[in-house]
Formats: structure tokens, sequence, C-alpha cells
């Protein structure tokens, strides 16, 4: 039983090991790179910062990504809400 146990636990750690490699390869693609996060901090719209207080960082940052898509100051198309 004991050297069941002794190569059991190894593997097991090993196998959680890969599983979380895994996990944290996806959560560092979602992360946001620290330079657009202080250029947004630098110069805010007031959307934006309405965004960050109520929504989060993540909304903020869309507004954010939008604003730069379309840098001659237009703004973009509001998408229609179906009621």
């Amino acid at each position: 039983m004991t050297a069941w146990l002794s190569v059991l636990v190894p593997l097991l750690v090993m196998f959680f090991a890969l599983g979380m490699e895994r996990v944290e390869s996806r959560l560092r693609e979602s992360t946001v790179r620290p330079e657009e996060l202080e250029e947004l901090l630098e110069r805010p719209r007031p959307d934006e910062v309405r965004a960050l207080f109520r929504q989060g960082t993540v909304r903020a940052l869309e507004l954010f990504r939008l604003r730069n898509r379309h840098p001659r100051g237009g703004k973009p198309e509001k998408p229609s809400r179906a009621a």
C-alpha cells in the first residue's frame, strides 16, 4: 500500500501542476498590458472614468480601445439594444 502511495502522490502533484500551468497561461493571455492601462489612466475621458468606477477595468479598457480605433475624434456608432 505504501509503495502505491509513493508512486501515486508524485503523479497527482505532477498532473495538478500541469493543469495549473494551463490555467495560468490562459490568465496571462487575458491580462491587461501595463502600458495600455497607464495610457488609459493618463488621458481618460469622462465615459471611461465612469465605466472604470461602475463596471471595472475591463469595460473602461473596451471604451479606451474603441477610442484608439477612431483617433480622429469621431465617435463610433453605438450598437442598438434590443428591448
